[in-house]
């Protein structure tokens, strides 16, 4: 097994510990490990996926990463057949992308979302 080092914020290491204690986890390291392997697991799905298909696309991210969010999906308005947004609590927002088209054209979409570090959460859902 490999050692590694990571850097993770207060609110992150907190959302680790509280998980290690409600789903009785050993330590910090098998919630990482666990939550890798899940990573993984949903990039394989997403990887098999071809052809012309509907999507369902949630984001949630901070008021302020709007200028983000909104730049993305011009790139993307032929796949987008409906946006829904919404206001929550605390300065964050909802997005609610349905998507038709080239499965390639809408992962790329989901991976831009990915890599930004803008978005609390990514969520793609094949309808």
């Amino acid at each position: 097994m490999t050692i590694i080092s990571i850097s993770l914020n207060d609110g992150l290491l907190a959302g680790i510990d509280k998980l290690q204690k409600e789903l009785g986890f050993s330590g910090r390291s098998e919630v990482i490990r666990a939550g890798a392997r899940m990573l993984i697991a949903d990039s394989k799905e997403k990887e098999k996926l071809e052809g012309r298909l509907n999507f369902v696309l949630l984001l949630i991210h901070a008021q302020k990463a709007e200028d983000v969010v909104t730049e993305i999906k011009h790139e993307f308005e032929d796949i987008i057949s409906t946006q829904i947004h919404n206001h929550l609590r605390e300065d964050k927002c909802l997005e609610v992308f349905i998507l038709e088209g080239d499965a390639a054209r809408i992962k790329e979409l989901v991976r831009l979302f990915q890599i930004t570090g803008k978005m609390d959460y990514v969520k793609l859902i094949v309808a």
